[in-house]
């Protein structure tokens, strides 16, 4: 018997990616066939009006093409799934696409573009929580009420009437039970209840759409069963905010290429013989594209910050955290043996009054001096949208001489006018800044993660951090990955304009250099830094395509951003954020959203997020925006919003109200109006 909280739950239905006989419900084309032929035909009319545009926007080959026959691209999917696999209009002459549009959509409107970058004559926007009314809190409280009494009622006859059920929570042949049925009531109680709504398996690119295998359950979400069908949705679920995980491209190509050269794995630690030329260079390009003087990476985001943290601090050191600071940070600071002290979250004034405090107060019991103050605070958070203010907490440091890390996993790559993160949107010097980190998972399409500083101190990490000596180096791919993404987004210097800033290799520390002194924020990347295999395409090259994803991206996420709020919903978060916290509260409601979305006739794929990564009444559906979407995306989203909003009784915003045909049709001044 399906869920009883499942709403038209999945069943065996036949796949939507049975081929049609015809197409004719799309408005602007017969088939996809018919699609491939006016994309040719305005590429060749392109051509034919101007030949010297064809280097800046090559063809839109076979290989890269949307075909019937590429089974990953088109499925040969539904009528009303079309516009995932097509857009509804066809390109004009002057509109040449090198991307599938499942993977990355086709926009060529340049009034859908936006800057990020932080205006100055108005103050930094602070963290505020809009309340909802009184009921929705009462009601949410009520609904927690009711799970514990009815659970713990559960639990109790159970284990006296049906003990088969209960014989991993109760002592059984002499064995102790792994886990109490207290530790583990809110995994059998409430998340297994709306299992149907995590772990989605997938298949094919993590893109624009993503494909999503279809499955059902019998026994409450106990057991999952796969009914071999597949269903395309709108991906907005996904870290892939440049959209640049893609299967199809100049990252792919040179990706494809690493692997003939170098295989798979170095097969070994970087302390040991798991370092590469790749690994080299790849160092040298993340400490210019951050603007610090060295940098190092790791196979793994979360052990970035686990690892290298307990090798920052120590005994006698003190760690001030913001509260809402991501797991890989708190696992980082229990393990370093340091003091730790936790601020409101965001909150400089709550930041200050506790830096008075632990300076003049000193060590516990000895009141010594400590012997370093580390901040460590996110440059994006992942939970709640919300921006770090980086010119009060630099201006904190100056006053008060605290060591500050940033860390940058959601902001690199996504903020500031040239990607360079949150430096970069506050226009702040990234070397006033002690250790910057980030990841390569969101905005590069890789893995992994990165530390960069001073050199001493990057220096120092390589020997003391744990994950120098026992994790595995970084695999040659996801390297050529994050090198190609990385390289588009800096541009590559012409060679008249590289040959002040050479490389030289240090065999003492195996550590790319520059001979001289790089400013802050370089510009382009001298064509010295880039594998002499890899050969990147034009648009690539001069940085053309990846400025257009950074502000197509800002633009989606700001028009995301306000557009809810012009709907009445709560949300959490900076405009410019590519994470969008959309508030549900209820608990109930939270797997309801998930199910009614993804039923819809062109599926949407959501994540929900609840307690413990969220205080108990704030569940919440958080939306990433890519730039892989298009305006039209978004419009989807924000009617399925509205739609679904409006049954669960979501609209508890304040301010002015817009109906969803205005709000879609004044998309570009709602942006700009911020």
């Amino acid at each position: 018997m399906p869920s009883p909280m499942a709403l038209n739950p999945p069943s065996r239905s036949p796949s939507i990616f049975k081929k049609k006989k015809s197409f004719s419900q799309l408005s602007s084309m017969a088939t996809a066939a018919s699609y491939l032929s006016a994309v040719h035909q305005a590429d060749t009319r392109a051509r034919s009006h101007d030949n010297s545009s064809v280097s800046s926007t090559p063809a839109l080959s076979l290989s890269s093409s949307v075909t019937v026959s590429s089974e990953d691209t088109v499925l040969n999917e539904d009528d009303e799934n079309n516009c995932l696999a097509y857009p509804l209009t066809p390109p004009t002459s002057e509109q040449v696409f090198t991307t599938v549009h499942t993977e990355f959509g086709h926009c060529a409107n340049e009034a859908y573009r936006c800057v990020s970058k932080h205006d100055y004559t108005k103050p930094v926007q602070e963290h505020t929580i809009e309340e909802p009314p009184y009921y929705i809190l009462l009601t949410t409280y009520i609904s927690y009420l009711i799970l514990l009494c009815f659970g713990h009622m559960r639990d109790f006859f159970g284990k006296r009437f049906t003990k088969s059920y209960f014989t991993h929570l109760m002592p059984h042949d002499g064995y102790a039970p792994l886990n109490s049925d207290f530790d583990s009531f809110y995994t059998r109680r409430l998340k297994r209840r709306m299992d149907d709504c995590f772990s989605q398996p997938v298949t094919g690119v993590a893109g624009r759409t993503i494909v999503i295998l279809d499955r059902y359950s019998t026994d409450n979400n106990h057991t999952q069963i796969f009914t071999g069908s597949k269903t395309r949705a709108l991906n907005i679920s996904s870290y892939n905010y440049l959209g640049f995980a893609q299967a199809r491209g100049g990252c792919a190509d040179a990706v494809e290429e690493s692997i003939r050269r170098y295989g798979v794995s170095t097969c070994g630690t970087r302390l040991e013989s798991g370092s590469s030329e790749l690994h080299v260079s790849a160092e040298a390009l993340v400490a210019r594209f951050v603007g610090m003087e060295d940098a190092l990476i790791s196979s793994m985001g979360f052990a970035t910050n686990s690892t290298f943290i307990p090798a920052l601090v120590g005994k006698g050191s003190l760690v001030i955290s913001d509260e809402f600071n991501h797991a890989s940070i708190r696992v980082g600071v229990r393990h370093s043996n340091a003091q730790v002290r936790m601020f409101k979250h965001n909150d400089m004034s709550s930041l200050e009054s506790l830096l008075r405090e632990v300076i003049s107060q000193g060590q516990p019991k000895t009141h010594r001096p400590w012997k370093k103050i580390l901040v460590i605070v996110e440059g994006l958070y992942s939970m709640e949208g919300t921006l770090v203010n980086l010119p009060r907490i630099v201006e904190l440091k100056q006053k008060y001489k605290f060591l500050l890390f940033v860390d940058e996993a959601h902001s690199i790559g996504a903020l500031g006018p040239h990607g360079r993160g949150v430096t970069d949107y506050f226009n702040i010097p990234p070397r006033s800044i002690d250790v910057l980190m980030g990841t390569f998972t969101k905005s590069f399409g890789a893995a992994g993660g990165y530390i960069a500083g001073p050199k001493i101190l990057i220096d120092t990490l390589r020997l003391r951090g744990h994950s120098g000596a026992y994790a595995e180096a970084m695999t040659p791919p996801v390297l050529t990955q994050v090198v190609s993404s990385m390289v588009s987004i800096m541009g590559v210097a012409p060679s008249s304009q590289s040959t002040k800033s050479a490389l030289t290799l240090s065999p003492a520390s195996s550590i790319v250099t520059l001979r001289d002194n790089t400013e802050e924020l370089p510009g382009m990347a001298p064509p010295s830094m880039l594998p002499t295999w890899m050969t990147l395409h034009p648009a690539l090259a001069d940085g053309s395509e990846a400025r257009m994803r950074i502000r197509r991206l800002a633009f989606n996420s700001r028009y995301l951003h306000q557009g809810l709020k012009k709907l009445g919903f709560i949300t959490y978060g900076h405009p410019f954020s590519p994470i969008v916290p959309l508030l549900i509260f209820n608990p109930g409601k939270m797997s309801m959203f998930s199910r009614m979305m993804r039923s819809r006739s062109t599926p949407i794929v959501v994540v929900v997020v609840a307690y413990p990564a969220t205080p108990l009444v704030t569940s919440r559906v958080r939306f990433c925006v890519s730039a892989a979407h298009t305006k039209e995306d978004i419009d989807m989203v924000l009617r399925a919003c509205d739609e679904v909003g409006g049954i669960l009784d979501l609209k508890h915003g304040a301010g002015e109200r817009w109906g969803i045909d205005e709000v879609c049709k004044r998309a570009v001044e709602l942006v700009h109006s911020v």
